[in-house]
């Protein structure tokens, strides 16, 4: 019997071209060129507003409930009217518009009113605002981007941010809930302004070299840095998008996505995407945790996406999930063309399981893919479209992008060209100089390899983080992202991700993310346990042991096994930059907030470090 092929999908049809110098340095580009785009990014809101008036933009659930719905007509009527309250304020460039919520429907519009009329806007995380002590991160942004005017959905749940480090005279608009003891203009209010022909003269007047909106690095390593984003960025890239998922051209994207939208990864690719080819943009209100995975459960059963992205450890709870929920893989399957993840290595046993339940429900796999890409890049730059055997390539350049690998030791550092590049960091020109080698390209600060050597057309594999490599004491150089992916693999499912350390140490550690549903099945009586008590639980410990054991046995070396581990008991803290907010692990982060417990795996006698169970060698 034939295997199951592939859910036929629309995709591009690149061609690839490439040379290698006498240096050994490596430039591989597309052959097709990059096709005409749109100066502005609302060009398509009034395209679509125009063509089909009616159609949903975007719903979120109103009040936990019903889906509120907005329409293309309805955005760009809200859209002008919020162009022409900017306006009025001399807002700008300059003085722009600082957003502190989550995602939502006035989110977005604010977003777009401002950026329309060339005012640029700056999504901040929400948890520099909620979760952080003394809001140095939201105080160094402030400093840096002298914003114009505040937007906060609940004013009140966002009122000790903003009287912590937002300066008296700075307007705030709310959405709900006015902030205590300060003047607060209304949304309903700032929508109800009267657009004037002023709100299409300026529009005309914006350029594709125009900044539309500023994104924040994850400020791991001090202040984040304001990575400039001018419309072009963002129109190119789109077309970059939609050249290579060549269905939705034909078929409206429908997506349900919780990425935030002050990363690139949904703020500019997500978001756009379903703008650029007059999508529908279903706000999901879960996360991929153990406590709001149920509300990305309950959408996903309610509304059947055409494209999805997650991060592998959301995966890994779909998957839990949809094994015991048919409702949810039927309306989850049944018209969806591509998923993608990113953030992370994606472990061997969820991806097999995913075109398992895939062939299952509806008798075909769907294309599970990955891509490469920063902030600095808009975030399109690297996609890969051809079905793999396992998770980890990254694919080829997008067109208009040149990929240029620099030989570093024994790896390939990666570097990038094209009109999706940002122009540098906002009131920042050493950080900008810094990021940029002698032939302007953008150092992007990754490594890959070949997927088959010298056959750049079957994509590249990601090699690890130049930044998050060290040696052994030995001197043998540590690729730790790619140790991560393996081990997390390794671990079946015990693990959602993994922190290797070692410096300058004579073996591998690794402080391990638990993967909680996972461990409470090796435990008896599990549900009278707390997470602690399955975490120290003897089972758990002989399982752990045991895969260590295999994945020691499978390693090439010293700086490919790991065989002591730590469980983490507490989860990555955002606001310490240990994880972004779509879930991205920071591996120097996490060594030295805890290094503690980073120097605790190397000691003899500490209770909580599981080591490699000893094989005894055939008789």
């Amino acid at each position: 019997m034939a295997e199951p092929g592939l859910r036929d999908v629309k995709l591009w049809s690149p061609t690839i071209e490439w040379t290698e110098r006498d240096d050994g340095t490596i430039l591989v580009w597309r052959a097709d060129p990059l096709q005409p785009h749109p100066d502005t990014i609302t060009d398509r809101l009034l395209h679509w507003a125009g063509t089909d008036p009616d159609r949903t933009w975007m719903a979120e659930r109103e009040d936990g409930s019903d889906w509120r719905r907005v329409s293309y007509g309805e955005a760009l009527r809200s859209v002008r009217a919020i162009g022409q309250f900017c306006l009025e304020r001399d807002l700008s460039v300059e003085r722009p518009v600082l957003i502190l919520s989550e995602n939502g429907i006035a989110h977005a519009l604010m977003a777009l009113g401002a950026q329309h009329v060339g005012i640029a806007s700056a999504a901040i995380s929400s948890a520099y605002s909620l979760v952080s002590d003394d809001h140095s991160k939201l105080r160094d942004i402030v400093d840096r981007m002298t914003p114009g005017l505040i937007f906060a959905a609940d004013g009140a749940r966002f009122a000790r941010a903003i009287d912590a480090v937002v300066p008296d005279d700075v307007p705030v608009v709310v959405e709900r809930n006015p902030v205590p003891g300060r003047p607060c203009i209304g949304f309903d209010a700032v929508v109800a302004t009267e657009a004037t022909e002023a709100v299409d003269r300026a529009h005309t007047a914006v350029t594709p070299d125009t900044v539309a909106k500023f994104l924040f690095t994850s400020g791991t390593t001090g202040s984040p840095k304001a990575v400039i984003q001018t419309h072009r960025m963002l129109t190119s890239n789109q077309e970059m998008v939609a050249d290579c998922y060549a269905y939705m051209r034909d078929e409206p994207p429908v997506v349900v996505d919780w990425a935030p939208w002050n990363h690139t990864a949904a703020g500019n690719k997500v978001f756009n995407l379903v703008l650029y080819n007059g999508g529908t943009y279903y706000i999901d209100g879960g996360k991929p945790t153990p406590k709001l995975i149920g509300e990305t459960i309950r959408n996903l059963r309610e509304i059947a996406p055409t494209w999805y992205f997650n991060v592998p450890a959301g995966y890994e709870m779909l998957v839990e999930a949809m094994q015991r929920d048919n409702a949810l893989r039927q309306t989850f399957f049944s018209r969806l063309k591509l998923m993608m993840y990113a953030g992370a290595g994606m472990a061997q046993h969820t991806w097999d399981r995913l075109n398992e339940l895939a062939v299952e429900t509806i008798g075909h796999r769907v294309l599970l893919a990955t891509g490469l890409g920063s902030t600095e890049t808009g975030p399109f730059a690297l996609k890969c479209t051809e079905e793999q055997e396992r998770a980890g390539n990254v694919g080829i350049p997008a067109q208009g992008v040149t990929l240029k690998l620099v030989p570093d030791q024994d790896k390939l550092e990666a570097r990038l060209k094209g009109p999706n590049i940002t122009p540098g960091y906002w009131r920042d020109p050493k950080q900008t100089a810094a990021a940029f080698d002698e032939e302007g390209f953008y150092r992007l600060g990754d490594a890959l390899r070949f997927a088959v050597p010298g056959h750049p057309e079957k994509g590249f594999f990601f090699d690890g983080r130049l930044a998050e490599n060290f040696k052994l004491e030995t001197g043998t150089w540590v690729a730790v992202g790619a140790l991560r992916a393996t081990l997390v693999n390794d671990l079946d499912g015990l693990a959602r991700d993994a922190v290797i350390a070692g410096e300058n140490r004579h073996e591998l550690g690794a402080l391990l993310l638990p993967f909680m549903p996972k461990l409470r099945t090796l435990v008896p009586n599990e549900a009278d346990l707390c997470d602690a008590e399955i975490l120290a639980h003897p089972a758990v410990r002989a399982r752990l042991a045991d895969l260590l054991a295999a994945h020691a046995e499978k390693a090439t070396g010293s700086a490919t096994r790991v065989k002591r581990v730590i469980l983490l008991q507490d989860e990555p803290s955002l606001d310490r930059g240990e994880i972004t907010d779509k879930g991205s692990i920071n591996q120097r982060a996490m060594l030295r907030h805890r290094a503690d417990l980073a120097e605790a795996l190397y000691a003899d006698d500490d209770p909580r470090v599981v080591r490699a169970a000893r094989r005894e060698p055939p008789a």
